[in-house]
């Protein structure tokens, strides 16, 4: 069996090499292409989503290959149609957006992916956001390390920002790392409030019956739902206008949950006291975004699921959808 591993400067080619050498029985020919994300940013390829725009490169590596472990290749139906050999695609990642499913799958070729890769590693990076934008750290680092003032202001009542013990927060979404969150803010002593109209059976906190019900009662307001048709636009003026005056709003998971100028408006008149986003509906973020220069705004460039564990744990589970493919074995996470 012939194996590419198209890994890139986060989910190593070593990794992928070294998982799939562990789980994979018999014989197996592994060549490797490294795509250059995160270096260059991914965008849209073709008819697929946050791939790198390297086609010709990956029809070149993918001649005579049966099976490629990628996180970043673009599967277009240019790619698709020029590698006749191929029979399974593994992404390391939550969902194969890189992939053309559907031409996939006229062509019999298998697509599986990573889900909960970067669960623990994003809910981390949120309770993170969070409290940064709480407790105003940056802009404390920033006056100290940058500025060189020791800012006896951060120490007043008006400038104190609040704790999460006692604080109602609501989390929009409530998959695994909408679930994870909740359980470190119970942890916290936060009163937790749910909505996700998806999600059966218990939840970490209060279930709240509607979406304006869950944002007229936080003061802080956190977002873990998919990015769809449905959700693009999700939090607006109109839902911005029932939070409490002064609350917080966190994003680590797809920018375009938000209207971008909407929370810029919400910033700037007070609404919002701050908001701390790790995504944005455009990325990169244009240099001449309002963000960028909208006070009280915590910002990192989609670093949540960013850790080494992820990345070998991406690595990992693809590894073992390749040794069940290679014994016949029915798949854990498969679309095709």
């Amino acid at each position: 069996m012939r194996i590419l591993a198209a890994g890139d400067h986060f989910v190593l080619n070593s990794l992928i090499t070294e998982a799939l050498r562990r789980v994979v029985a018999g014989p197996a020919e592994i060549t490797e292409l490294t795509l250059p994300w995160p270096l260059t940013p991914f965008g849209k390829v073709a008819e697929v989503d946050e791939a790198n725009d390297s086609e010709d490169a990956l029809i070149e590596a993918l001649d005579g290959v049966e099976v490629c472990v990628t996180q970043m290749g673009p599967f277009t139906e240019r790619v698709l149609a020029a590698s006749p050999a191929l029979r399974m695609i593994a992404v390391c990642r939550g969902g194969p957006v890189n992939v053309n499913v559907d031409a996939a799958r006229a062509r019999g070729v298998k697509v599986c992916f990573a889900p909960g890769r970067n669960a623990a590693a994003t809910a981390e990076f949120t309770i993170g956001m969070m409290l940064a934008a709480l407790r105003r750290i940056p802009e404390a680092h920033n006056s100290l390390a940058l500025d060189g003032k020791w800012d006896a202001s951060h120490y007043t009542y008006e400038r104190c920002g609040p704790e999460l013990e006692d604080t109602p927060v609501g989390l929009i979404g409530y998959g695994a790392v909408g679930s994870r969150v909740a359980r470190v803010l119970t942890a916290f002593g936060a009163e937790v409030e749910v909505y996700d109209p998806y999600v059966r059976g218990d939840v970490h906190g209060m279930r709240s019956p509607s979406l304006e019900a869950l944002l007229s009662r936080s003061s802080v307001v956190t977002l873990h739902a998919r990015l769809t048709p449905e959700t693009k636009g999700l939090i607006g003026s109109r839902e911005l206008a029932l939070l409490p005056r002064g609350s917080v709003l966190v994003n680590v998971a797809r920018g375009g949950l938000v209207d971008t100028d909407a929370l810029c408006d919400a910033l700037d008149s007070g609404q919002l006291a701050a908001a701390a986003l790790d995504t944005y509906e455009q990325e990169p973020l244009p240099a001449g975004s309002r963000l960028r220069g909208t006070p009280d705004v915590v910002l990192t460039p989609h670093l949540g699921g960013a850790s080494k564990a992820v990345a070998r744990k991406a690595a990992r589970i693809a590894a073992a959808e390749v040794a069940r493919y290679a014994k016949g074995e029915p798949l854990a996470h498969c679309l095709t």
